[in-house]
Parts: structure tokens; C-alpha cells; sequence
């Protein structure tokens, strides 16, 4: 089964560029192009794509409001898309509000194509953090900037205590493999851990939880 992609970007040039690297690869079908955040949100619907690369800054409709506005409606859905946010910038405040508003990760533009490729494949399969260290710095860097949301402690009192570790980990950003190893636990057990956590928080993916975590104060920019 192939992985369709949504791609949306106000350059003509990059989303043909785009198109042509991702339709080359075995199991990624590119299903339509969007020229800005508008047709973006009018094709998801439409489309139904896996994944959407969606660029941060596009005219009528910036990246941000657009990935809201696909994943409001359709959280808990049965199929939501993922959303993949392209910028020209490593550090970028943009980015950071995309991931709050539901996106799985980000990208930037001058990757390498097999970089691009690897990012859609990891994104549909349901990960979300694509470079753990550069994400994490990431939010780390805007959540210190920002004030925090009032969290209901009923929310985390859900958690056990195995759990409210996987969540400190994640916050670190690792990946189930590292946390099974830290905690001394198989990678198995760990899946099924984050997949309580998750759903007890209500977050989408691994990229929520971070936030989560940096957000309720378990985990902390380094200094």
C-alpha cells in the first residue's frame, strides 16, 4: 500500500521538485500540490492524504493555520494525516506553534532528498520525532521563551509512575529502544507504555508528548 502525500508550498519550482523526487520512490504517491494555505485545507479534505508537507510561511493561509484547521475537525479520527512542516530555518518560532497546533515534525527545506524521502516514510508509519536532538532543542528553546498552559493535575495523576518516566524520556527525546534500555524493560513493553501515555494526555504523537512534557514542568530546558 503506498503512502499518498499532500504537498503545500507557494513555489511552483519546489513543489514540482518535491513531487518528482517523491514520485520516483517505490510506495509514495504524490495525490496533489497546493499553492497555499487555503487549497491546502480544501485538498486534505478532498485527498485524504498520509502525509502533507506543509510549508510554514504561504500566503491567504500560513502553514500553521492550515495544519489547525485540517487536524481540529478530524482528532480522534479514524485516519488524520500527518504533517511533515518544511522550513528554510533550523531554529524557527513559526515551527515550534505548528507543532503545538498538531504537527508530527519538521523538516528543513534544504535537506538532502534521501532526508525527505526517509521523513515521509517515518512520518506515515506513526513516529513523529525525525531528529530528536534538533526537535527537542527545539522546543525546549520556545517553551523556556513562553508562558506555560495551567495543566489539570488530574491529568497527570492519570499517570502511573512507569509512565510518568517513558514521558521524562520522551521529553529527552528518546526513542523506545533508548528508553527500554534506560528503564531496563523491552522495547515491546515500552510501546505499550507510550501508547498509555498518549492517550491518557491526549496527544496525537511522540511530538505532543514532548510538548506535554516541557509544558506540565517534567521536563526542563537545559540550562
Amino acid at each position: 500500500m503506498s503512502i499518498s502525500v499532500l504537498i503545500a508550498d507557494d513555489q511552483a519550482m519546489v513543489r514540482a521538485g518535491f513531487a518528482a523526487l517523491l514520485d520516483a520512490h517505490e510506495g509514495i504517491r504524490v495525490v496533489g500540490q497546493a499553492a497555499d494555505g487555503t487549497e491546502a485545507v480544501a485538498l486534505a479534505a478532498r485527498l485524504d492524504p498520509d502525509v502533507i508537507l506543509m510549508d510554514v510561511r504561504m500566503p491567504q493561509l500560513d502553514g500553521i493555520a492550515a495544519t489547525r484547521r485540517i487536524l481540529g475537525d478530524r482528532y480522534p479520527a479514524a485516519h488524520v494525516p500527518r504533517i511533515l512542516m518544511l522550513t528554510t530555518f533550523d531554529i524557527d518560532d513559526y515551527v515550534y506553534d505548528a507543532l503545538q497546533a498538531g504537527a508530527s515534525g519538521f523538516l528543513l527545506k534544504d535537506a538532502l532528498p534521501e532526508e525527505l524521502v526517509h521523513a515521509v516514510r517515518v512520518i506515515a508509519a506513526g513516529e513523529a520525532l525525525l531528529s530528536p536532538s534538533i526537535t527537542r532543542k527545539m522546543i525546549a528553546q520556545f517553551a523556556a521563551q513562553k508562558p506555560r498552559p495551567a495543566r489539570s493535575a488530574a491529568v497527570l495523576a492519570e499517570l502511573t509512575d512507569r509512565e510518568r518516566e517513558v514521558l521524562v524520556l520522551l521529553g529527552k527525546g528518546l526513542s523506545n529502544s533508548e528508553i527500554g534500555s534506560t528503564l531496563f524493560i523491552a522495547e515491546q513493553t515500552v510501546k505499550t507504555h507510550v501508547g498509555k501515555v498518549l492517550a491518557k494526555i491526549g496527544a496525537r504523537d511522540r511530538v505532543q508528548a514532548v510538548i506535554f512534557a516541557y509544558d506540565s514542568g517534567l521536563a526542563e530546558p537545559a540550562s
